[in-house]
């Protein structure tokens, strides 16, 4: 019997899309809980490529192969730090990233050519889907759904508001 005496933690779903500036700017709000919460919050990508962007389904792929090597949130964020780029530049661009942080890059091309990580990409749009995610970024924690796509005043607020209720238990 594990007898931990930390409770387990908090999910928070961010459902992301690499080509959009709102998820960009949603990444300090993420800092900011990852740096209140620590490990009692589990903050996990999740992601919802829209289609509008035609490079954010294979920047989802590259996300989760960068999650595979050990760098998912590094890379994310070098991904957004970079969105107008990706729009001008695409796949290529993936791939320059992954080698900028030292992760192996030829596998990255591949990953993007085999297409090892359509499936869960898939899921998490259909996921997404079913809960009524209509842009990026949306969270969901403790079964509520808050939509950062249209504005995302007063969400970090909430979120910590959640999040503070759900870890007193």
């Amino acid at each position: 019997m594990n007898d931990s005496s930390s409770p387990s933690p908090v999910v928070l779903d961010v459902w992301c899309e690499l080509q959009c500036p709102d998820c960009h700017t949603a990444l300090d709000d993420l800092d900011a809980l990852r740096e209140r919460y620590g490990d009692r919050l589990d903050i996990r990508l999740r992601h919802f490529p829209l289609e509008k962007h035609r490079h954010a389904f294979a920047a989802a792929q590259a996300a989760e192969e960068a999650l595979a090597q050990g760098k998912g949130w590094e890379y994310v964020r070098a991904v957004l730090d970079r969105v107008e780029e990706l729009g001008r530049v695409g796949e290529p661009l993936l791939v320059e990233v992954a080698g900028e942080l030292g992760l192996d890059a030829e596998e990255f091309d591949t990953a993007l050519i085999d297409g090892r990580h359509i499936l869960i990409v898939d899921a998490d749009q259909a996921e997404g889907k079913a809960l009524k995610v209509t842009g990026t970024p949306t969270y969901v924690i403790g079964g509520e759904r808050l939509d950062g796509g249209k504005s995302q005043e007063g969400l970090r607020a909430r979120i910590e508001e959640i999040a503070d209720r759900l870890l007193a238990g």
